[in-house]
């Protein structure tokens, strides 16, 4: 909820959280990903939509390309994706990109 006085997101900031939202269950984007999607912007821009904005929209879901979690939140993360059966590097502390990437299009 935005408070009194406050203005919520933008037009692209929308746009980014309504991407985040439809990432699948299981599934990922990268920062890059999402910002090629929408057409607009670049990682960092998507970054800081998701800091400023993203707290209600499934976070975890958005990595780093080389498949890290959001950083900082690396800890929260981890329980998410074992929970939604996210596939996992080995070691367990990156998502595997090739098999979770999502494209945007395709459901699963």
């Amino acid at each position: 909820m935005v408070a009194a006085g406050e203005a919520g997101p933008d037009e692209y900031s929308e746009e980014v959280l309504a991407v985040v939202e439809d990432i699948p269950s299981g599934r990922v984007m990268s920062y890059g990903d999402i910002a090629e999607y929408v057409g607009r912007g670049g990682p960092r821009q998507v970054g800081t939509v998701m800091s400023t904005w993203g707290g209600g929209v499934p976070w975890w879901r958005v990595v780093r390309s080389d498949g890290r979690p959001p950083s900082g939140h690396e800890v929260r993360a981890l329980p998410h994706y074992a929970a939604e059966g996210t596939p996992m590097r080995s070691g367990g502390d990156r998502v595997d990109m090739r098999r979770a990437r999502w494209d945007g299009h395709s459901r699963g």
